[in-house]
């Protein structure tokens, strides 16, 4: 009966950890953050970086950019909060900040695709990631392939 129960510890632990958000879902949490900004104002950014269930789900974290690639709200890395980013570049020298800014400028909304560290295993991975501009700012969610 232990056993049983150990299992089932097991399950319950190690589930959400590898739990993994769709490309669908991670446009859907993009959506939402727009939708709450356009409501409720700046203070949504402060409850995206405190991981509002609302802009995290799984693996995926709604990210918030000024259009000069500065971090205003990450719902995976309250550290990158502040932080100029436009120079930041993934494992293959892809400046996926600085992209996100010209897609943004150009198009308004876009996918894009680069390698980042997965919060939930700590390895990095390729990633795609919807953006979407609102006024000043731009909302990102990425979904890691598997």
């Amino acid at each position: 009966m232990r056993n049983v129960h150990c299992i089932a510890l097991l399950l319950a632990i190690a589930t959400p950890l590898l739990a993994v958000g769709t490309k669908e879902q991670a446009k859907s949490l993009v959506k939402t953050a727009i939708a709450d900004f356009k409501a409720e104002g700046p203070g949504v950014l402060a409850k995206v970086t405190s991981k509002d269930p609302r802009y995290v789900h799984d693996d995926l974290y709604v990210m918030v950019y000024d259009m000069n690639g500065k971090c205003v709200a990450h719902g995976a890395n309250p550290k990158m909060v502040g932080k100029d980013l436009i120079d930041l570049q993934d494992p293959d020298g892809k400046a996926f900040v600085k992209e996100r800014v010209e897609i943004a400028k150009t198009k308004g909304s876009g996918w894009q695709d680069y390698k980042f560290t997965n919060p939930t295993d700590k390895k990095i991975e390729a990633k795609t990631a919807y953006l979407e501009r609102s006024g000043d700012y731009i909302f990102a969610c990425g979904a890691y392939s598997k």
